[in-house]
């Protein structure tokens, strides 16, 4: 009995192995197959621009280069990684390069593709200043809906939660980030000091440091971030005050230097051969030297005079 239960189980096998080795196979799923879902466009182009960003990608990595750093382009407010940001770079240049050869010939164009970097890092200084200023413009409003949330009786990691989606960007991207980063061991200090580092917000500085008073000492702290926005609207009130009585010498400045681009542009207009010996002439390319050397002192002189650190 017990050998013809083995030779059955034996036999059962044989042909679940056969079956097993014989049967046609499904083919296996790429990797990339298993990630979630990702609408892709069908044409040329765009898949031509995702080859060339996994090469560029590749090809960063492995050399370990980095031109655009990921905390410059989340300042930014960029969603790019540094390939695809490249690319962009890349292409400005390659514009900018055909029009300089239309316009100027081989040197212009060349100057055009050598500044694009640098044009981008400028771009890059100009939208991550722009989003800070946005930033410092919506605390108040954070301040309202933190101490409004603290005062309902929720936490207060709940109340920072409520800010990220009741407040606008960048304000909710960075409150969220604050969510996140605990979510996954950080202290909630530290993140929010990280936060005010990126945002270079010495207001937002306060902030953090009242949460780590209240955490040290105790206390009501919706009324200290009442006080904290308080302090923080008259001081905004101020600048604007400030703002808009350095904005006439600003103004005056701004004419100041471009008051001999725009005489030059006038003379070469109306006479076009009035400005040769400027440029023709050794004693025009001393002079032309020497204005820009006075109108860079003057600029700085100005621009720290209308400057006012507050």
């Amino acid at each position: 009995m017990m050998l013809s239960a083995g030779m059955g189980l034996l036999l059962a096998a044989a042909l679940l192995t056969g079956v097993a080795l014989f049967m046609p196979r499904s083919p296996k799923i790429a990797l990339d197959r298993r990630q979630p879902y990702r609408e892709e466009s069908d044409s040329q182009l765009a898949r031509f621009a995702g080859s060339a960003v996994g090469i560029i990608e590749g090809f960063l990595s492995r050399r370990n280069i980095r031109l655009f750093s990921r905390d410059a382009l989340e300042n930014a407010g960029l969603r790019f990684s540094q390939a695809d940001f490249l690319i962009l770079v890349m292409a400005g240049g390659s514009v900018g390069a055909l029009i300089g050869l239309l316009v100027g010939g081989l040197g212009l164009a060349l100057l055009m593709l050598i500044l694009a970097p640098a044009a981008a890092h400028f771009t890059l200084g100009f939208l991550a200043g722009k989003r800070r200023g946005k930033f410092s413009d919506q605390l108040g409003d954070t301040l309202q809906l933190l101490s409004g949330s603290l005062r309902a009786g929720h936490s207060i990691l709940r109340a920072i939660e409520a800010a990220s989606s009741e407040s606008q960007t960048p304000t909710s991207e960075e409150m969220r980030r604050v969510i996140t980063e605990t979510s996954l061991g950080k202290d909630l200090l530290t993140s929010l000091n990280d936060t005010a580092t990126r945002m270079q917000s010495e207001d937002f500085v306060w902030i953090a440091q009242a949460i780590q008073i209240n955490r040290e000492v105790g206390g009501n702290l919706a009324e200290v971030l009442d006080q904290v926005n308080e302090t923080i609207r008259e001081r905004n009130e101020i600048k604007g005050h400030i703002r808009s009585l350095a904005a006439e010498g600003k103004f005056s400045a701004y004419i100041l230097i471009a008051m001999p681009f725009g005489i030059v542009i006038m003379l070469t207009i109306v006479n076009p051969g009035y400005m040769d010996p400027m440029f023709n002439h050794p004693l025009g390319w001393v002079m032309m030297g020497a204005s820009a050397v006075m109108m860079t002192i003057g600029s700085l002189w100005m621009r720290k005079i209308i400057d006012l650190k507050f």
